[in-house]
């Protein structure tokens, strides 16, 4: 029987030796890039429309992508000029997301609860707020450094792995992991903004989270098993509401007033 040293390919060992430096080297160089977390982000993407129905109802999808335009075009560069793909998943749960490389997924069991246009920006901005503070490229170098010994030792014993297969398995650990309270706060607070700036009242943001927490009483909805809701969430906005109501009025004077039909 061979030794581990032996079995162990000196390919292997170099790719655990410069994945180890990249991550001492974490807290000063990102260990994935941003076009590495948006390749991924778009597998997993792909690998959703492959596994779940897309809605097939055109006036659903019409309305969906109408709110997702108008508040795509608030958005900064580089992300404003990316080309968003906008899915509509047929299912139940109270969900949605928004992914590196321009891609957003609601899910039709949202609009349950996401009762007009209004409330159906509040999700899809605070989504997309995520994606535009970069929090999962953050999360994801956090936590590729976190588990700096685990992730090296895997490439080691994986004796096949590399370390752009390393890589792309902290980008699929980053992506699945639930954001932070201060990223929930701030994509909030952004989120408000940019659904301010496109013309929809930022006010009806806290009646969604009200009509939240009233599915909670029933259980969770999917969409907040990573969301934290309640009393602490709606004061937070409402503290955010005066400035985001300056945005609303200039946009309202400049003609942006979205009329997307539910």
């Amino acid at each position: 029987m061979r030794s581990l040293a032996t079995a162990v390919s000196p390919a292997a060992t170099l790719a655990a030796l410069l994945l180890a430096a990249l991550l001492l080297a974490g807290c000063a160089v990102p260990i994935v890039s941003e076009s590495e977390l948006e390749s991924e982000s778009g597998k997993q993407f792909q690998e959703m429309r492959a596994q779940m129905p897309a809605s097939t109802d055109v006036r659903t999808r019409a309305y969906i992508n109408c709110v997702s335009s108008a508040i795509v075009q608030q958005l900064e560069k580089p992300y404003v000029d990316e080309d968003w793909d906008v899915e509509v998943f047929e299912s139940e749960d109270i969900n949605a997301f928004a992914m590196p490389g321009g891609r957003i997924g609601v899910f039709t069991g949202l609009l349950a609860v996401a009762e007009n246009q209004e409330q159906l920006a509040a999700v899809i901005g605070h989504e997309v707020a995520h994606v535009t503070q970069q929090h999962s490229l953050k999360r994801v170098n956090r936590e590729m450094t976190t588990r700096a010994g685990v992730i090296a030792g895997t490439a080691v014993l994986g004796g096949g792995y590399g370390v752009g297969d390393v890589l792309s398995m902290g980008a699929q650990i980053g992506l699945s992991l639930p954001f932070s309270r201060a990223n929930e706060v701030e994509a909030d607070t952004v989120g408000l903004n940019y659904m301010a700036a496109a013309g929809f009242n930022p006010a009806e943001s806290i009646q969604l989270w009200k009509n939240m927490g009233r599915k909670t009483k029933l259980g969770p909805p999917q969409f907040l098993s990573t969301h934290p809701s309640g009393d602490n969430r709606i004061q937070e906005l409402i503290q955010q509401l005066p400035e985001a109501l300056k945005i609303y009025n200039a946009a309202q004077a400049a003609g942006r007033r979205p009329a997307c039909q539910k």
